[in-house]
């Protein structure tokens, strides 16, 4: 097969896989380093690399979940919160094998649309690395991101525009 065909096979099979549907197991960092390789190499004007990911794998991922169920506590109006979803939030999190926050940093050398571009264009291909290894994933952007900068140690000129779950599948036979 050439390349041209294995480039659309992986672009019409790919999809978000929520985490329900991974396993939970720690994905292998040469997979996880290849995925996150893969985000670089997008256009950027001016060559600004207005990408700022962190990864969250282990303990700090666990550390983000309770801190994502934390943000939803106290900024739920107590009518409307539900244990649930509270319950829910790291759970979420656990199944997945890593976690990846996806942010900005506007430089103010080009639209700031230019750089949102740019880093949707990296996570596009973190998507599609994620395909071609049998990784599930996807790109959350729950309403709890816009209160991460601090627990992100984003500087002023940054913002989180959500988090990439990534995980191993059950329904797959996966080399991770």
């Amino acid at each position: 097969m050439d390349k041209s065909q294995i480039l659309k096979e992986i672009i019409e099979s790919r999809k978000s896989t929520f985490p329900k549907d991974y396993t939970g197991e720690t994905l292998s960092p040469g997979v996880l380093q290849s995925i996150l390789d893969s985000a670089k190499f997008v256009p950027n004007h001016k060559r600004t690399k207005p990408w700022r990911f962190r990864v969250f794998t282990d303990e700090a991922k666990n550390d983000l979940g309770i801190k994502l169920a934390e943000i939803y506590r106290e900024t739920t109006a107590p009518a409307s919160f539900l244990q649930k979803k509270y319950d829910d939030i790291p759970a979420k999190v656990n199944k997945a094998g890593a976690i990846i926050s996806i942010s900005v940093a506007f430089s103010g050398l080009v639209p700031e649309w230019e750089e949102i571009a740019a880093v949707a264009m990296g996570v596009q291909n973190m998507y599609l690395t994620c395909t071609a290894n049998t990784i599930g994933c996807y790109w959350s952007s729950p309403g709890l991101i816009r209160y991460l900068d601090g627990y992100l140690e984003l500087a002023e000129n940054e913002t989180c525009y959500g988090l990439f779950y990534l995980g191993a599948l059950e329904s797959e036979q996966n080399e991770i």
